[in-house]
């Protein structure tokens, strides 16, 4: 299939398929007679892997890592649970940290008077950046 079809199926973009190929995060796909990019099937799993994958919030170096244990056909499924799980913490933490700043911006939207002419939530930003810890 030609580029515009593996782009369409797989959820990615063309330019997109062609930088993976050049990082050589997916291998280099055939060229038919007329020079156009031919994937296979197999390639089109790869791509859809990667689209999942990146989705999720892996990076292009995790993607590599787990196309290499994706590939290793005497890998242990504990490597790749133990990827995910790390990955799994690093969301929480970030939902955490998420949950604090939305926190903190709906507190400054609640502070009905201002200081030294700035803005209430300007303000409020202003006294949570200098307080220690931040």
């Amino acid at each position: 299939m030609h580029i515009s079809e593996a782009a369409r199926r797989s959820g990615l973009s063309a330019k997109t398929i062609r930088y993976y190929e050049s990082i050589a995060l997916i291998e280099t796909a055939a060229r038919g007679d007329n020079g156009y990019r031919d994937y296979s099937d197999i390639q089109l799993d790869t791509l859809c892997f990667l689209q999942r994958a990146r989705a999720t919030g892996f990076s292009l170096d995790e993607c590599r890592q787990r196309l290499g244990l994706y590939r290793d056909t005497g890998r242990h499924s504990a490597h790749v649970k133990a990827m995910v799980l790390e990955k799994v913490a690093r969301v929480d933490a970030q939902l955490r940290e998420l949950r604090v700043m939305r926190g903190t911006l709906v507190a400054a939207t609640a502070i009905e008077v201002c200081s030294e002419g700035s803005t209430p939530i300007a303000a409020d930003l202003m006294t949570r950046a200098r307080a220690p810890g931040n």
